[in-house]
C-alpha cells in the first residue's frame, strides 16, 4: 500500500504542475514521513506570509524537476511545532531530508540554485566518528593525508545540538570541496576523544588543520559564521598543538575531571564528608586527652 500510495503521489505532482500548491501535511504526518521516505523536501511555512508565498511559487515550479532528478516528495507544513529543530529564523525555511538527515537550505531562492544544492548534496556530509575510527580517519595528530576536519562534539540531550544538525550539514555543503566535516558524541561513543581534546561543553567546534587545532570560540552558530571560520578565520584563532591520544592512566584522570565538572555535586559532597571525617578524628583526639 505504501509503495502504491507513493507512485499515486509522484503522478498527481506530475499532472497537476504549477497549477496546484505544495501538498499540506501536519506535524505528525511529516515525522511519519521523515522516518520511512529517501528523500523529501520540506518548506516550513506561515499563513498569510508573502515571503513564504514567493518561495512556494519558486518550488512549484521546480517540483517536477525535483521529481523526476532526485525522487524526492516536496510538501510544506504551516504553523509548525517542528521549525525550531531545524532553524532559530523564522518562515519561510527550507529543509532536504537524506534519510532522515536534514540539510537547512541557505542561499537564495532561486530554482536553479535550490536544485543544484539538493542535487550536489543527496546523501548526508557529515561523518559520525567515534573512539574507535577518529585518529584513523582523520589523521589529525600527523596532519597526514585526509586533509582538514571540521568537528562538532555534541550529546544527544543537548537541545542545542540537535537544532544544530541541519546548520551542520549546510556547513559542510558549503565546504566540503577542501573540508572533512564531521561530528563527535561527547558523551558515549566519542568519549575519550572529547577527553583527549579537553572539550567538556557542547556544542564544541574544532577544526584541525596540518597538526594544529584552533577552537571556535564565537557564540555564534549561524551558516556564515561557521563556514568563514573554517575556511580563513581559524587563522585569528590561537593554534594548539594537536595532543596525542590519552594513556589509560591520564584518560582515568580525564574522566574524573569530567566527573566533577558534569556533577559538581560529588566532589561537594566529598568535601563535606572530609570535613566530618576530620571532625570526628578531632573529638576523638581531644576526649581521649582528657
Amino acid at each position: 500500500m505504501n509503495y502504491l500510495y507513493t507512485i499515486a503521489f509522484i503522478l498527481v505532482n506530475l499532472i497537476s504542475g504549477s497549477l496546484c500548491g505544495l501538498q499540506v501535511v501536519q506535524d505528525d504526518e511529516l515525522v511519519d514521513l521523515i522516518r520511512n521516505e529517501k528523500y523529501l523536501i520540506v518548506l516550513f511555512t506561515l499563513k498569510h506570509c508573502e515571503e513564504c508565498d514567493n518561495f512556494e511559487n519558486e518550488l512549484i515550479d521546480l517540483r517536477e524537476v525535483l521529481v523526476e532528478y532526485i525522487d524526492a516528495w516536496v510538501v510544506k507544513v504551516e504553523n509548525s511545532q517542528m521549525t525550531r529543530l531545524y532553524s532559530p529564523t523564522k518562515e519561510p525555511i527550507l529543509v532536504f531530508f537524506r534519510h532522515g538527515i536534514p540539510l537547512l537550505y541557505d542561499g537564495e531562492v532561486n530554482e536553479e540554485m535550490i536544485l543544484h544544492t539538493f542535487k550536489a548534496n543527496e546523501e548526508p556530509i557529515s561523518r559520525e566518528l567515534t573512539d574507535d575510527t577518529f585518529e584513523h580517519l582523520t589523521q589529525v595528530a600527523t596532519g597526514a593525508t585526509t586533509g582538514d576536519w571540521f568537528v562538532m562534539f555534541y550529546t544527544n540531550d543537548c537541545v542545542d545540538c540537535q537544532r544544530m544538525q541541519a546548520r551542520w550539514e549546510a556547513v559542510g555543503a558549503k565546504i566540503k570541496s577542501r573540508t572533512n566535516i564531521a561530528r563527535v558524541n561527547r558523551a558515549t561513543t566519542g568519549a575519550a576523544t572529547a577527553r583527549r581534546f579537553d572539550v567538556y561543553h557542547v556544542p564544541t567546534f574544532i577544526l584541525f588543520h596540518q597538526g594544529k587545532m584552533y577552537r571556535y570560540l564565537i557564540q555564534k552558530y549561524d551558516i556564515p559564521s561557521l563556514v568563514s571560520f573554517a575556511q580563513d578565520w581559524y587563522r585569528n584563532m590561537k593554534a594548539e598543538k594537536v595532543p596525542p591520544q590519552k594513556s589509560p592512566f591520564d584518560d582515568l584522570i580525564a574522566v574524573i575531571i569530567v566527573y566533577l565538572k558534569d556533577y559538581p555535586w560529588l566532589w561537594q559532597a566529598g568535601i563535606a564528608v572530609f570535613c566530618l571525617i576530620v571532625l570526628d578524628i578531632l573529638r576523638r583526639i581531644i576526649f581521649s586527652n582528657r
